[in-house]
């Protein structure tokens, strides 16, 4: 018997088994008002939606159910803890008895040809069950944040004596189109802590990023625990832009940032700076310095005056090392080189540093990124360029064969100032509104083929920003809509839809507390922030 016909045997035996009525216990009829799948305000969009018109009942006589894998397990659990935070309801997960049990979720493990795509899923939902088939968890888990979204905000008290929240029935079928969908945070230019962090991939999460870049070291600031030099974070993780206390991530508290990652289905890409932005590094151990002044702690916002000695052994050394340990503490395939704005490395130096520093990179089983600079060097094809201001090079990482994560500064740096009124943010590159965020074609930006893109990353750069508040200023709602131009493919986008679908993202943004931009260009559902309040501030 094929693992496929087990699946749909079990999946049909435990939905009887739960639907069935016994001569103790009524069932109960609730008469939904018509429902449209297809007009929920889903971000990123799905790929198909087929509306059905009725209404699953989430009560307190739902319960959940799973395949048995330990990771399906758990994101049972991580489903009817999101359930819990919006409706209060206590939803029972893989308990074989509930008392007058009626609705069931059921989230299954299939192997059906149909699900071959990384990451795809697809959502059946019926007045009587949702069933959430995936053949691996992180499609799983994409499939869960769907179904959040489609829970209705409030209750509908007219249907029964007791809560009821309605999930719109129907099928929606659905996958990402790229592979690499992320956001970066700078913690180096200013340091943001654990909770931070992991508020941060929260939010990324719910719209479907599978990926978290954090910049861990610059001129400004050391952020990661090396024990082979522990003077990186003693001296070099003192200060910040603007003179503060800085901080730095123990490699404990780091595996903690990886682990909760990963439990959301989403891969840290760590970033060391290098050889240029290592002012922090070279005023821990001055014997690494290139650029031939004394090294003194930075707290300013200027770029491009450091360097490594790229023909220095001891350089070389102290790279193994971070890389070395950084790795084993990371296990996901990428390690991030930086190689940005080394404009006091000679050209020569440079690309000897960037082709021997892949190797190292490559010894401890990673791909390296680099910024696009970086393709200047003579590449693996393995290697990624992230391609943030430099066709030339983009185009030089082509010819290398190389796949290109697209950050084009003037569409996706989150750092950019939304217009001339913002309270945060620069505008060097260019004012970001949001619809400008939105409404680029990553799949054909500067002629890159699409064959060669690996996906979309937003960064988010914090010379002036020092708290979550302004974090989520600035990146939301952008980063809403570089989850959709990551997911959805560019035949389903429409700026029209999508800013309908984004104005009604404002109820789960206030219970969050996300304290996100409330753009005059969008008409938001209620929203516990003004748009006129902020001018004024």
């Amino acid at each position: 018997m094929s693992r496929t016909l087990i699946h749909s045997l079990l999946v049909c035996c435990i939905c009887i088994a739960i639907l069935a009525c016994t001569e103790e216990k009524k069932k109960r009829v609730l008469n939904f008002p018509k429902t449209d799948l297809a007009a929920e305000n889903m971000i990123p969009k799905p790929v198909k939606v087929i509306p059905t018109e009725g209404g699953f009942a989430l009560d307190e006589f739902a319960a959940i159910y799973t395949t048995n894998a330990q990771d399906f397990q758990e994101i049972g659990k991580f489903l009817a803890a999101k359930i819990k935070g919006k409706t209060e309801l206590d939803i029972p997960v893989n308990i074989a008895e509930v008392p007058n049990r009626e609705g069931v979720i059921y989230i299954n493990q299939s192997d059906s040809i149909d699900l071959q795509a990384p990451e795809s899923y697809q959502l059946y939902i019926t007045p009587d069950s949702v069933i959430l088939n995936s053949n691996s968890a992180a499609g799983a888990f994409r499939g869960v944040q769907t179904l959040r979204q489609i829970i209705s905000e409030t209750s509908n008290d007219t249907l029964a004596a007791y809560p009821v929240w309605t999930i719109p029935t129907g099928k929606i079928i659905d996958g990402p189109q790229f592979e690499y969908r992320g956001a970066m945070l700078d913690v180096a230019r200013h340091f943001f802590d654990v909770g931070d962090v992991k508020k941060f991939i929260d939010l990324l999460a719910y719209y479907k990023y599978n990926v978290l870049h954090l910049h861990l070291t610059d001129d400004q600031g050391w952020r990661i625990e090396i024990k082979s030099w522990p003077k990186l974070t003693e001296v070099g993780g003192s200060t910040e832009v603007g003179g503060e206390a800085g901080g730095f991530y123990t490699q404990e508290e780091y595996k903690e940032l990886v682990a909760y990652a990963a439990q959301h289905h989403i891969t840290i890409v760590p970033e060391v700076d290098m050889p240029g932005h290592t002012n922090a590094a070279s005023v821990s151990y001055p014997i690494l310095n290139g650029n031939g002044k004394t090294p003194k702690l930075y707290e300013g916002m200027r770029v491009g005056f450091s360097t490594l000695d790229t023909r220095k052994d001891t350089v070389y050394t102290f790279i193994d090392d971070v890389i070395r340990e950084i790795s084993a503490m990371t296990p996901g395939p990428y390690f991030h080189i930086g190689g940005d704005e080394s404009d006091a490395t000679k050209k020569s130096d440079y690309i000897y540093f960037v082709e021997k520093v892949e190797k190292i990179v490559q010894k401890y089983g990673k791909r390296m990124i680099g910024w696009d600079e970086i393709a200047q060097a003579d590449l693996d094809s393995t290697s990624i360029s992230q391609f943030w201001r430099h066709t030339d090079f983009a185009n030089e990482a082509i010819e290398q064969d190389m796949k290109i994560i697209m950050s084009p500064a003037v569409k996706t740096y989150l750092d950019m100032q939304y217009d001339t009124l913002s309270k945060h943010g620069l505008h060097w590159a260019a004012y970001i509104p949001t619809d400008t965020a939105y409404n680029w074609t990553p799949e054909a930006y500067e002629g890159i083929p699409l064959k060669n893109i690996l996906g979309i990353e937003a960064p988010l750069w914090s010379e002036t920003i020092s708290d979550i508040d302004e974090l989520e200023y600035l990146a939301f709602p952008r980063a809403i809509g570089y989850s959709e131009l990551s997911w959805t493919t560019e035949e389903n986008r429409d700026w029209e839809n999508y800013k309908v679908r984004l104005a009604n993202q404002a109820p789960f943004l206030d219970r969050m507390d996300v304290k996100y931009y409330p753009s005059p260009l969008i008409d938001w559902k209620k929203s516990k922030y003004s748009y006129e309040e902020i001018k004024k501030d």
